[in-house]
């Protein structure tokens, strides 16, 4: 079972050529392959959170190098979460892609749809810190093609900024990893914690340098104040299912603000004690602060959407910032609540936006099926918000109460504070859009005012994806005792991190599993001589 670690890196690397150059001119077969890949890496997604639940990490060596020197893939629970989380969600938004027809209006979208599970998959799963740039390139590339497709003007301004930020952040990537590799020698996340461990805080200068252009790196991608400011306009004009789809996209940030911060610089650690947590939580706050005042204050229904998002990632980096297994295992359920809520409101916005003509937030003529957009609405806006009874309510109750200790008091002010501002803003979004309709009729005698005929009523197969998004919430939520038990079991491993390190070190390795699998216990000693040193 352990070779099923790359599937989801190779097999959308196999999909995505073959849909560009051989079904790119075949809706009809590009869509059948992509949604055929999808399913399938789902199952793969869900067969590895199985083979991870039982506590042993999975390494798989590429061309069978030992660690640090070759490339290696790395399932834990953390890794095998996320990588199911994608592929669910990717599904979700495809089908809705395919039914409302956006994937028509560019020839490549498939094929890009691919290599952008490709990257994402390949972030989560790589044990090395320059693969982890490699993937991050690798989903820059595909995301922002996904950004421009359909075209326009608008949309080209703000794929260019997200382009051009990306980019100043893929730099300051190198400059880290340059600086990291001079100072320790090595790029591999498990190498990396020993070596760091070893270091003289005396001597730590450049690698406290590395650690916190690395930050600034992953804060870009998770758009945390002060550079969160290309997200409201990539997000508000991209294509619909491609603003849902980015929804995971802020979390590859937090995932690898996680991994590394946690793995490498975590707390313990000599040189970097205290460094990411006093940097990371007012940045944090603010964003909250900024995200709430967005959602209150925006105009248009996907800006409204945008700056939620942002809302949203405050709250998770005020649990990632703490560095602690129990609020660790708050953020790992918020990361989930928070993906599937921001990917359900930006398919539930598409419908509404499609039929009303524009996403201005004022009153305008009722649409078709008024009533079951504002429950869809409804549905979204609450667990965005954290209202109960969905997983939104739950996610944050679990953070506040990890949040104690000095920064308790600031903590829940932001987001109780946060959480109220956003459900006004909400609630008034959601009131001029479903309720202050205005009612538009013609005087006698007189032509109607408009004589375009209505839009069509969402079928089932459209309106489904936005349901299904909603009912994995609530999932989320009925299930809430075994995600936390499997979150909880993921932050233990990253504060715990013996077995990664001895899995991926393990120079007698002669399978691609570290754990009780094995045979004799020889295999097993180099975790725990490193997780001694460690």
């Amino acid at each position: 079972m352990e070779h099923w670690i790359i599937a989801p890196v190779a097999l959308p690397a196999i999909i995505a050529p073959l849909i560009g150059f051989v079904m790119r001119h075949d809706i009809t077969v590009a869509r059948a392959f992509s949604v055929a890949g999808n399913i399938l890496l789902v199952a793969i997604a869900a067969g590895l959170v199985g083979l991870a639940g039982n506590g042993d990490v999975y390494v798989y060596r590429l061309g069978d190098w030992p660690a640090p020197f070759g490339i290696v893939l790395v399932l834990d629970r953390l890794s095998a979460t996320m990588v199911l989380l994608t592929t669910v969600l990717a599904l979700i938004v495809l089908m809705h892609a395919i039914a409302s027809g956006w994937d028509k209006r560019g020839r490549h979208f498939h094929a890009l749809w691919q290599f952008q599970l490709m990257g994402i998959c390949g972030a989560f799963l790589t044990g090395d810190a320059f693969n982890l740039f490699v993937f991050f390139e690798v989903l820059l590339i595909a995301s922002y093609g996904l950004m421009v497709h359909s075209g326009g003007r608008v949309r080209m301004q703000a794929g260019l900024q997200y382009l051009v930020m990306n980019l100043a952040g893929s730099t300051l990537f190198l400059i880290a990893l340059g600086t990291l590799y001079a100072t320790t020698g090595t790029l591999n996340i498990a190498d990396l914690s020993l070596k760091v461990q070893q270091m003289n805080p005396d001597d730590a200068a450049l690698l406290r340098v590395a650690a916190v252009l690395l930050l600034l790196v992953f804060a870009i991608k998770a758009a945390i104040v002060p550079v969160h400011f290309w997200l409201p306009a990539t997000y508000a004009n991209a294509p619909a299912p491609v603003a849902a789809l980015f929804a995971i996209m802020t979390k590859v940030g937090a995932y690898a603000i996680i991994r590394i911060h946690t793995i490498v610089f975590g707390p313990g650690t000599p040189a970097t004690e205290g460094l990411i947590s006093s940097v990371l939580f007012p940045a944090a706050l603010i964003t909250i602060a900024v995200g709430a005042i967005g959602v209150l204050g925006a105009r248009r229904l996907m800006s409204l959407l945008a700056y939620s998002v942002i809302g949203s990632m405050g709250t998770l980096m005020l649990a990632i910032s703490v560095f602690e297994p129990h609020a660790m295992t708050a953020a790992l359920y918020y990361i989930i609540h928070s993906t599937f809520a921001a990917a359900a409101l930006f398919i539930i916005a598409d419908l509404v936006v499609s039929r009303r003509g524009n996403d201005i937030l004022r009153p305008q003529p009722k649409t078709l099926q008024n009533g079951l957009f504002a429950a869809l609405f409804f549905g979204g806006a609450i667990a965005m918000a954290g209202m109960p009874p969905l997983s939104g309510f739950l996610g944050k109750l679990l953070i506040l109460d990890a949040l104690r200790g000095p920064w308790m008091a600031a903590a829940w002010i932001a987001v109780l504070v946060g959480s109220l501002i956003t459900i006004l803003g909400f609630a008034r979004a959601g009131s001029t859009l479903f309720w202050k309709c205005e009612q538009v009729t013609p005087e006698e005698g007189t032509e109607p005012i408009d004589s375009t005929p209505p839009p069509p009523e969402a079928s089932f197969i459209e309106w489904a994806p936005a349901g299904l998004a909603i009912l994995a919430l609530a999932a989320l939520t009925i299930f809430a005792g075994p995600a936390v038990r499997y979150a909880e079991g993921g932050a233990t491993e990253l504060f715990n991190p013996a077995s990664y390190i001895g899995a991926v070190l393990d120079p007698e390795a002669k399978t691609k599993v570290f754990g009780k699998d094995k045979k004799d216990d020889s295999h097993a000693k180099p975790a725990k001589d490193h997780g001694e040193d460690h």
